[in-house]
C-alpha cells in the first residue's frame, strides 16, 4: 500500500493534531519521522519535517480535510 503525505510540519504537536483529525474522520492515518524528529533540536528540518501519510485512495479526501482545517471552514469534506 503507498503511503501519500497529506500534511508535514516541524511541531510534533501539529502532527499529532493533524492525525488526530484524520483518524476521527475515518482516515487510516500515520506519522512518518517523528521519533527521527525529535531525537535532536532541529533535526525535524533536516529530515524532511515530520509527515502525517494516508493510504493512495484515501489522500485526495484527506488533503480536502487538511486544507478545510487550515483555512477553517466550516463544513468537512465527505467521509471516505
Amino acid at each position: 500500500m503507498k503511503l501519500i503525505t497529506v500534511y508535514t510540519g516541524l511541531n510534533p504537536a501539529a502532527a499529532q493534531l493533524a492525525n488526530s483529525q484524520l483518524q476521527a474522520a475515518g482516515f487510516h492515518s500515520v506519522i512518518m519521522g517523528e521519533g527521527a524528529a525529535l531525537a535532536m533540536d532541529g533535526y525535524a528540518l533536516t529530515v524532511g519535517g515530520i509527515r502525517v501519510q494516508v493510504p493512495e485512495d484515501e489522500a485526495a479526501d484527506a488533503e480536502l480535510l487538511m486544507r478545510a482545517s487550515e483555512d477553517g471552514a466550516a463544513e468537512p469534506p465527505p467521509e471516505p
